[in-house]
């Protein structure tokens, strides 16, 4: 079938009409996260717009794979290729190797995505798992000459590709302003220029991820993995590369010149970038140390939190907004969302009850056209949910008396609600359940104040026993220099 669906081209900054390369297929590449730490507020933004793209797409009746990556490699503390790998920097610090770093983040990650509600992708590779197809696409590289080797590292030749490819198009920098703004940094020497990157890097000898190559025993550099793992499983020419803002450049300016650079050709038809999840107008993430995980959101632990705010509440706050706009993270805000979460799911259990009349006094039919046409003007979530709570007042207005609907209507606004709140907002009922989270919680205090008293007699028989006992039933207990922190396994 052919969609109306309208996505924002970043490349034109015009809107156009979506067509896939292969109706009624799509192939979607989104960049996932880097695992060495809790996923927090600013994972939930890009995993929660795609997961609408998706859903969306699947509804128009599109075959979609959809590969979200999981970078466990090459990315370095900075941008500049210097520094140490962010990976095996938390391996060194807890002492284990880097793939239990790996593995106890992504299940954390999963975890946390699951209680979000966000579908799995289709194929979810890991950069440490495709090092062959990085090597041999940076010889590729090498081979058609826009790449050079130095000291066992190959660096990507910024100034030789855009003799013939326009370096910038993405982000709108030009090499020459890239040249005026470059300043010269320690470990660079190895470059030609301060702006061209790293496809490989030689490992120091400290350096414990490590595989051999032509050049060295060594490492991808971080943009490598995206373009082979996208050409690995979506061909050399796919439809949409997403991602959040940040990564605009120099991350995806890379792996346009990577691909032009290997295969000729652009790989990505259509670019779409989320913005950034803000506190006080700062963006929030590990890198600022001023970012709350999802587990605290869930718990309500930390400082800046007036209570605990569920998985809905949170997807909720980030649908609130258009994906291209900033998200200013406020607990005023965060009750606001809880408040409409909660009127829709309401609205959804009414809607079920309302008796039938012989006549209606609401054009149900225009109101999910303008949700379709909402959705299809570049995924504009804000006004979708304006055009669902006008659904959600008709409901209200009908339940008591003041409106009539037909038969035929009511079934109409039923699928509208649960097409568009349930299916394509991914939003489900956690209402129901509210009462015995609280009760969990109060609960849990309850218990983790005898474990304290426990501990101060010194019984450590009895508060092993209660961490024990709460393990087997699916709650760890772990003691920090803050406070004992609980969670759901």
């Amino acid at each position: 079938m052919t969609s109306d669906l309208l996505l924002h081209n970043t490349l034109t900054r015009r809107k156009e009409k979506f067509e896939p390369v292969n109706p009624p297929h799509v192939g979607m590449y989104v960049c996932g996260p880097t695992v060495y730490g809790d996923p927090h507020l600013g994972h939930a933004r890009p995993a929660i717009t795609f997961d609408v793209l998706f859903r969306y797409l699947q509804h128009l009746g599109y075959k979609v794979r959809y590969v979200r990556n999981i970078t466990d490699v090459g990315h370095l503390e900075n941008d500049a290729d210097a520094g140490e790998d962010k990976v095996a920097k938390k391996a060194r610090l807890e002492q284990l190797e880097p793939m239990e770093v790996v593995q106890h983040y992504t299940v954390r990650y999963h975890q946390a995505m699951d209680r979000l509600n966000v579908k799995r992708p289709s194929i979810e590779p890991h950069a440490s798992g495709h090092i062959i197809e990085q090597v041999a696409m940076v010889q590729q590289i090498l081979d058609n000459g826009f790449a050079y080797e130095s000291k066992g590292s190959v660096y990507f030749d910024v100034l030789k590709y855009n003799q013939q490819h326009p370096y910038g198009k993405l982000s709108g920098r030009s090499v020459e302003e890239m040249l005026s703004n470059t300043r010269e940094l320690d470990g660079q020497d190895e470059k030609r220029n301060g702006f061209d990157f790293a496809l490989w890097k030689k490992a120091q000898p400290e350096h414990i991820m490590r595989w051999p190559s032509p050049w060295s025993d060594g490492f991808p550099g971080w943009h490598m993995e995206c373009s082979a793992m996208g050409a690995r499983y979506l061909g050399e020419t796919f439809d949409i590369h997403g991602g959040g803002m940040d990564l605009v450049f120099p991350h995806h300016e890379a792996e346009i010149a990577q691909s032009v650079a290997a295969h000729g050709k652009e790989a990505v038809r259509y670019w779409l970038h989320n913005n950034m999840i803000t506190i006080n107008g700062q963006k929030m993430g590990k890198s600022l140390g001023n970012f709350i995980t999802l587990e605290e959101f869930f718990n309500g632990t930390h400082p800046k939190l007036e209570k605990a705010y569920s998985p809905m509440n949170i997807r909720f706050f980030v649908l609130q907004a258009h994906y291209r706009g900033t998200v200013d993270f406020s607990n005023e805000a965060l009750q606001a969302a809880d408040k409409g979460y909660r009127r829709l799911m309401e609205a959804l259990k009414t809607v079920t009850l309302l008796k039938p009349s012989d006549k209606s006094d609401s054009d149900v039919n225009a109101l999910k056209n303008k949700c379709y046409e909402a959705i299809n003007d570049d995924l504009n979530t804000p006004q979708l949910i304006a055009h669902l709570f006008e659904a959600v007042r008709v409901v209200n207005s009908v339940n008591d008396g003041h409106e009539k609907l037909t038969a035929d209507d009511i079934k109409n606004l039923t699928e509208t609600l649960q097409l568009f709140v349930t299916d394509i907002l991914g939003l489900s009922d956690e209402t129901q359940s509210a009462g015995d989270t609280a009760l969990v919680e109060g609960l849990m205090e309850t218990i983790l104040a005898l474990r304290k008293e426990a501990r101060a007699r010194k019984d450590w028989a009895s508060s092993d026993l209660i961490r024990d006992q709460l393990k087997a039933v699916g709650i760890q207990v772990k003691d920090t220099k803050d406070g004992v922190v609980w969670s759901r396994e």
